[in-house]
């Protein structure tokens, strides 16, 4: 990604759509998760964050959806990571996640990453179909 490019894509989007995602670590850290059944209640919410990531990309009309929800991903993952390097020590009393474990924490990064680069290819072709 150049310089040029970079300073088309909407910051404030990004950390807009990242923080939307933050809905599933937070149902899971409150116990809503568990009212839903972890494995469904994980695969809905990330359906419906998807769903949330297209439907405003595309009605905010992104000229590249693709890099803004890779790092839509990238900045959800940044989150999720500091907020649970805070919040498992609070809730079980030791450091838990992806902060103990370089794999996990390189993972996070990549898996929301593809992520987003899967969203934003859908809403990519969206788009030239609608043209």
């Amino acid at each position: 990604m150049n310089i040029a490019g970079a300073a088309k894509l909407s910051l404030p989007l990004i950390v807009g759509l990242g923080a939307i995602a933050m809905i599933r670590p937070i149902m899971k850290m409150t116990g809503l998760m568990d009212l839903i059944g972890q494995q469904f209640g994980s695969i809905l919410m990330t359906v419906l964050i998807s769903l949330a990531w297209l439907i405003i990309v595309i009605m905010k009309k992104v000229t590249d959806p693709v890099r803004t929800l890779v790092l839509a991903g990238v900045a959800y993952a940044l989150f999720a990571i500091i907020v649970s390097g805070v919040m498992s020590p609070i809730l079980t009393g030791h450091l838990q996640g992806p902060l103990t474990n370089p794999f996990a924490f390189v993972s996070v990064f990549i898996t929301n990453a593809i992520w987003g680069l899967i969203v934003g290819a859908i809403a990519q072709g969206i788009r030239k179909g609608r043209r």
